[in-house]
């Protein structure tokens, strides 16, 4: 049985977008092309991928089947495509790094250099997302190593703690809650807010629990990493939830005071994830025994 490799984009185009159209369009392939393309493949397989209807289509038990599949091979693809591409430029390898919010910014970027450092014909291609968005990427095969907090991650996906973290509340020397040694959340619903950018992850995660608790928090500033927001903060500002390790950095050279969270969404374990260690490309195999090695 022989797979095309423009069926295997299409078949994935086709369910991301729920419709053969625009399916075929984000593939730019004709309609009529595109559905004799689907038809072949669920010819060829014996079984129904699809179920056609007035508003799109579904996939069935086989087309979910065949989706995560097909997201691996064509990860494998991109992979291969890049790291052969890589020798033209000197970089022989590249891996595939999903991290959230503190792990970019607190946890991993000195070992990243470390590793980077020593083997200087590997790249690490690095991106930020929420830690349940890499979870997803990586059970698809679409990411060869996630960095993420635990409690994200669904049983299946493979794991080894690499730091602990906790988030806690910043203040002024002079401001609410700065005489205190721990909060709950909520009693700082009253306060003016200085956080993250609504699109980085750690901010979707404590905007998530903010409205779990029915909290409306009002933000006064709104920026992109933590030394801006403490220096904000410092200046009384506002309030804000920044990872422990951050604050503590901060209030080295800032008047800020400290306030440890009670909530349990405060305390995260953060972890290196993959779909399966043993079966990540060599360069990714080097990058997790660098990250082990690094682990508090």
């Amino acid at each position: 049985m022989r797979f095309d490799l423009v069926d295997l984009q299409l078949f994935i185009a086709v369910a991301d977008q729920r419709s053969i159209t625009r399916g075929a369009e984000r593939s730019h392939l004709a309609l009529a092309s595109a559905s004799a393309r689907i038809k072949g493949l669920e010819d060829a397989l014996g079984v129904a991928l699809l179920k056609r209807g007035r508003r799109g289509v579904e996939l069935t038990a086989a087309g979910e089947s065949l989706l995560d599949h097909a997201r691996l091979v064509i990860h494998q693809i991109d992979a291969m495509r890049g790291d052969l591409a890589g020798f033209a430029s000197g970089v022989r390898a590249s891996v595939h790094f999903l991290a959230n919010t503190s792990g970019l910014s607190e946890h991993l970027p000195k070992a990243l250099a470390g590793f980077l450092h020593e083997h200087r014909d590997i790249a690490v291609d690095i991106e930020e997302r929420e830690s349940t968005d890499i979870a997803a990427a990586v059970t698809a095969g679409a990411a060869d190593l996630g960095f993420a907090a635990e409690h994200a991650l669904p049983d299946h996906i493979e794991r080894f703690l690499f730091s602990e973290d906790r988030l806690a509340l910043v203040t002024s020397k002079r401001g609410p809650f700065a005489g205190r040694r721990q909060i709950d959340f909520q009693e700082a619903g009253a306060c003016d807010f200085v956080g993250l950018t609504s699109a980085t992850a750690l901010q979707m995660h404590i905007s998530k629990h903010a409205a779990r608790l029915g909290m409306r928090p009002h933000f006064r500033a709104r920026l992109r990493d933590f030394d801006a927001i403490c220096q904000m903060v410092a200046a009384d500002v506002g309030v804000a939830l920044v990872p422990e390790a951050a604050a503590r950095r901060c209030a080295k050279l800032m008047p800020l005071a400290i306030v440890r969270l009670r909530d349990a969404f405060a305390n995260r374990r953060l972890v290196i994830c993959a779909r399966s260690f043993k079966a990540l490309p060599r360069p990714a195999k080097m990058l997790v025994e660098h990250l082990r090695a690094e682990a508090v």
